[in-house]
């Protein structure tokens, strides 16, 4: 680590902690119980930085062919890139290289990556240059991964400093079923994404790496949970990555940082290997900068897996692929979505007023797309959103972090008594049961051998999903739009309401708890130049049309652009 980070992370120490359960550092002395129960869980004993360093030394090319490369490869998608290796313009490794410069170019102000796995992303690139045989969907896309999914030999820190001790890291024997998804198919893994600790902050503050800022002004949030993989991937840093999603954790981000973020019907893709918050509403899926890519991605990151028990039976009840198929550009074109009610007014952290301009503004877009929106009082009202909220997981959290630590810990631990002896650490009870911010712990139980399993989870979600599909038919819509966030990216340099700013507030972890499938899509920026995004969502298993409908409104606004990148911090957190 740089000695000017040093100097900055002892001084953000305690901001970076309090504010990942929301606790602003300047009322550290006020905290409540709960929520010193809360932090405590953060904190490693003797541990006054993170532990991560920033990755320094990369290999870059000359300036003047890094430049040059520039003029092909920023914005490019991947037909795009394929095109370039098959008319053998560029080999992937050096494509791979141009992508390693630039982030050793930008990390150092926005921190976003955490790890760069250059011996590897080079050998796998060399690899590829060398097959010329049948290429994959991903045949030398080079890739990032959110650092709670699994890397076989890489630090899966799941944002945490506890995962990153000196000779008890946490570095992953295998990969995640994802992950060697995406290496079959010929991904260049470059490396691993910057998250907050254990996935639980709607920004990305970790005491594992640091801050993450926003890639179109470092000052304000990328959102989180998955706020690294956004600010990357936007940065053109990688060409795809991977997010996680237990309530807005995909979808939030991507809107911060005009980026597409795909939430796939619970059970699409598997998400054995990866860290969980609360395994029965966790999901994965893409990012990418465009539709397409995420299309293609999500189609290699899709099948059924035995250690993911939602996975069974997706092949038969999934959209037939390739997804790609469903992109045509005139596919909003008689199509009828509405926008629910609660969403423009719940009881908390309601719908801020250039949120709700944004929002009219993509409805119009929609309609001249040729899309009816329907926005009415009686289409889910607040007591749907109530309703939704009667699934009860917490109660076997444990029961999935224990099978995660078993199957993917590394060496040294697979169980949490084994992380203690090893490390002397307390596990974190954010993996028994307890709350993340103040409720207390619950009595846990194991889903397969619990009477309760109905009454706790499937009934209630099968009575919302059964509303939210009445809802569709009462109203003859194809899906839903709304946006992906309450308000825009708030500003990180300064208190607000009394402390550092938690995110940007999300009302979509509704769409986790029914398991539907959701994409957002880049729908312009506001007048300060921070990115707005829509979300689009739809029936269970109707994710090839969710996307053609984010692919019509791409097409149709083109509202992506990518960021202004600088070179120098602008505050010391980002030096």
């Amino acid at each position: 680590m740089q000695r000017g980070s040093q100097r900055m992370f002892r001084g953000v120490w305690l901001a970076v902690v309090s504010a990942a359960v929301g606790v602003g550092a300047g009322n550290a002395q006020s905290v409540t119980a709960g929520q010193s129960v809360a932090v405590s869980q953060f904190l490693v004993p003797n541990q006054t930085d993170p532990p991560v360093a920033l990755p320094v030394n990369l290999p870059v090319l000359p300036a003047a062919q890094q430049a040059r490369m520039d003029r092909d490869l920023m914005e490019i998608d991947i037909p795009e890139l394929h095109g370039l290796y098959a008319r053998h313009k560029y080999t992937v490794e050096q494509v791979t290289r141009w992508y390693i410069g630039r982030i050793a170019k930008y990390n150092g102000i926005y921190r976003d990556v955490q790890t760069v796995d250059v011996e590897g992303a080079l050998a796998t690139a060399r690899r590829e240059d060398k097959d010329g045989g049948v290429h994959g969907a991903l045949w030398g896309v080079p890739i990032v991964i959110k650092a709670n999914t699994a890397v076989k030999g890489l630090l899966d820190t799941d944002g945490w400093a506890g995962f990153a001790l000196p000779g008890h890291a946490f570095v992953a024997e295998r990969d995640a079923t994802v992950v060697a998804k995406l290496r079959a198919a010929g991904a260049v893994i470059l490396g691993i994404t910057n998250m907050p600790d254990f996935a639980i902050a709607d920004t990305t503050r970790s005491t594992a790496f640091g801050r993450t800022g926003n890639a179109y002004d470092v000052r304000f949030s990328p959102g989180g949970s998955s706020g690294g993989t956004v600010t990357a991937v936007t940065s053109n840093e990688a060409m795809i990555g991977t997010g996680s999603d237990t309530a807005c954790s995909i979808t939030m981000p991507a809107g911060t940082s005009s980026v597409v973020g795909v939430l796939p019907t619970r059970g699409l893709t598997s998400i054995a290997g990866i860290a969980p918050l609360d395994w029965l509403r966790d999901n994965t899926g893409p990012i990418a900068r465009n539709v397409t890519d995420a299309a293609i991605a999500l189609g290699v990151m899709a099948g059924e897996d035995p250690m993911d028990f939602r996975t069974k039976g997706s092949a038969e009840e999934a959209e037939a692929g390739p997804y790609t198929k469903y992109l045509k550009k005139d596919a909003l074109k008689g199509k009828r979505f509405g926008v629910p009610a609660f969403m423009l007014d719940t009881p908390e952290d309601k719908l801020q007023p250039e949120t709700r301009a944004m929002l009219m503004k993509a409805v119009e877009q929609l309609r001249a797309a040729g899309a009816e929106v329907v926005i009415d009082e009686n289409l889910l009202p607040l007591s749907f959103y109530v309703d939704v909220r009667k699934m009860v997981t917490r109660v076997y959290v444990k029961d999935g972090a224990d099978q995660w630590i078993s199957a993917f810990g590394p060496k040294e631990y697979h169980s949490a008594e084994e992380y203690t002896r090893a490390t002397g650490v307390a596990w974190p009870t954010v993996f028994e049961g307890a709350h993340w911010v103040t409720n207390p712990m619950l009595p846990q139980r194991v889903l397969a051998s619990d009477p309760d399993a109905e009454k706790n989870v499937w009934g209630p979600q099968r009575a919302a999903l059964e509303e939210y599909d009445a809802a569709l038919d009462k109203f003859h819509l194809d899906g839903l739009v709304y946006p992906s966030a309450q308000m825009p990216p708030p500003d990180e340099t300064m208190e607000q309401n009394g402390g550092l700013t938690t995110g940007p507030e999300s009302h979509t972890a509704w769409v986790n708890r029914l398991g539907v499938p959701a994409v957002v899509v880049p729908a312009g920026f506001y007048p300060d130049g921070l990115p707005f995004g829509l979300e689009i969502s739809g029936r269970r298993w109707r994710d090839g049309d969710v996307l053609g409908w984010a692919y019509g409104f791409e097409q149709a606004t083109k509202e992506r652009r990518p960021p202004v990148l600088v070179e120098k911090g602008l505050l010391a957190i980002a030096r």
